[in-house]
C-alpha cells in the first residue's frame, strides 16, 4: 500500500555536462531555471559564466534530429555492441539509431544538407525552395523535425 513516486529534481539540483567544463547548472536568472524536466537531455546555450559554480544562460532544449542535422562537426556512424551509433564532435555526442537504415539515412540527409548549404554559399542568389533538390531536402528536414 506504500510506494515511492519519482520526483523531478529541484531547479538547483539539475545539472548538465559540457565537454570543457564538466558539470554546469542553469543560472537562476534564466527563463529555464524553474524547468525541472526537459524532453531531450541536450541544451544549447548562449552564455556561460562562473561564479560559485559554472552556470549557463540563454539556453534552449534541442532535440536529437536538429542537433544531428544542424550541429557542427562531422557525423560518424559505427556499430557498437550491436547498436548503430551516430556520433558528433569526435564521439562526444552519441545517439543510438533505431536501425542501420535509419542511421544511414540520417547521415546521408546531413551530407545532402551540408552540400546544399555549400551550393548556396557559392551562389547566394540561388532560391533553395524553388530548386527541386533544395526543396526536397528542406521539406524532408522540416517533416522529420516536426514529426519527431
Amino acid at each position: 500500500s506504500t510506494g515511492a513516486v519519482k520526483m523531478q529534481p529541484k531547479a538547483e539540483e539539475l545539472k548538465f555536462v559540457t565537454k570543457n567544463d564538466g558539470y554546469v547548472h542553469i543560472h537562476p536568472s534564466s527563463v529555464n531555471y524553474q524547468t525541472r524536466h526537459f524532453e531531450s537531455p541536450y541544451l544549447v546555450y548562449h552564455e556561460k559564466v562562473k561564479t560559485s559554480r559554472v552556470f549557463i544562460r540563454d539556453c534552449s532544449m534541442v532535440s536529437v534530429y536538429p542537433l544531428v542535422l544542424l550541429g557542427g562537426g562531422q557525423v560518424h556512424m559505427q556499430l557498437l555492441r550491436g547498436d548503430f551509433v551516430i556520433s558528433l564532435d569526435d564521439g562526444w555526442i552519441r545517439f543510438v539509431a533505431a536501425s542501420h537504415r535509419v542511421a544511414e539515412l540520417v547521415k546521408e540527409l546531413r551530407s545532402e544538407l551540408d552540400q546544399l548549404l555549400q551550393d548556396k554559399i557559392r551562389n547566394p542568389s540561388m532560391d533553395l525552395c524553388m530548386c527541386p533538390r533544395g526543396s526536397r531536402i528542406i521539406g524532408m528536414i522540416v517533416k522529420l523535425v516536426t514529426t519527431q
